[in-house]
This record gives structure tokens, sequence and C-alpha cells, in this order.
């Protein structure tokens, strides 16, 4: 039983580090990335669609996205989404696609957007430690009812304290590898 509560809060911890990194995707370093805009949502039809159903989204250029919807009538809605998100790009709607062109980041841009990164990596890392919680609090659920030893739950215990250093840690790793990125010119 306790393997199994450490593969569950590995799965669960791997779970917090994809979110981390989707949520990194979508914050704008100067390079252009379908991640900036994949998840905003259009109305289609009365429905609020990711633009990643919708349409293709390509990078033709360094600092230029192209997004191309599967439905042209689709057009005016991406744009009027685009700038109702907070991307602060204007786009260019040429008739078939919708076109962004990323301006260069300020230096006092790129000092707010590693603020908001280390606030996303402080909120993976308070899920983390809720996740070694409550995986710690089942342990010792299963210590009182007898199911494991005094001892086991001491073992087990370090395990999880090991699993959440490991994702921790990969969480940090992805925190300065996005500065880095953030703060190159």
């Amino acid at each position: 039983m306790p393997k199994n509560e450490i593969k569950q809060l590995r799965d669960k911890m791997e779970k917090a580090l994809a979110f981390l990194h989707n949520e990194y995707l979508a914050i704008r370093t100067g390079r252009a990335h379908p991640g900036l805009v994949s998840d905003i949502k259009a109305d289609y039809y009365g429905t609020p669609t990711p633009l990643k159903q919708m349409a293709n989204i390509t990078v033709p250029e360094g600092r230029k996205l192209q997004i191309s919807p599967f439905d042209r009538s689709s057009l005016k809605a991406i744009e009027k989404a685009i700038l109702a998100s907070n991307l602060g790009i204007t786009p260019q709607n040429d008739g078939e696609s919708v076109r962004l062109t990323l301006p260069e980041l300020t230096r006092e841009r790129r000092v707010e957007l590693t603020k908001l990164l280390a606030k996303k990596a402080e909120e993976a890392r308070v899920v983390l430690r809720n996740h070694r919680r409550d995986s710690v609090e089942a342990l010792k659920k299963l210590e009182k009812d007898s199911a494991i030893t005094e001892d086991d739950l001491k073992k087990y215990s370090k395990d999880v304290q090991d699993v959440t250093d490991e994702y921790i840690k990969k969480v940090d790793e992805a925190y300065k590898a996005k500065e880095k990125e953030v703060l190159e010119d």
C-alpha cells in the first residue's frame, strides 16, 4: 500500500510540474511560441473555444505568430479574443489569417515577468508541499490503523520527503531556465 502512495504522490507532483511548464509557456519572452495564444478562448458559434482547437498556430519568424483558422468566419472572433487577452499585442487580420508581431521587451517588463515567474514557481512549490502533507497524513493513518509499523512510517515519510525535494528542485530548474530566457536581450 505505501509504495502505491509514493507512486500516486509522484503522479500528482508530475502533474503539478506539467501545469507549471504550461503556465510558463503562456508568458511572453520576446520570442514567438504557439503556447502564447493557444489557450486564449474566442467566441466560436456562442461557445468559448481555445484557439488551438479552431486554428493552426505557426511561427513563421522569430517574433511573429500566424493564426490560420479552420473556418475563416471566425477571424473576427479570434482578433477580438486576442485584443481582450492581456498579451498587449495588436493583431493584424489579412482576411485569411491573423498575424501577431511581438515587440521587444523593455527592461521593466522583463523584471515584471521574472516576478510573475517567481510567483508561479512558489505556487507550484505550495502545491507540491500540500501533496507531501496529504501523503504523510495518509501514512500516519495507515500506522494508526496498524497497517504499517512506526519504523515503516519513518522510512516511507523519508521517501515522501525525497520525492518532494526532487520535484521542488525540478520547479527551481524550470524557474531558472525561464528566468534566463526572459532576461536574455
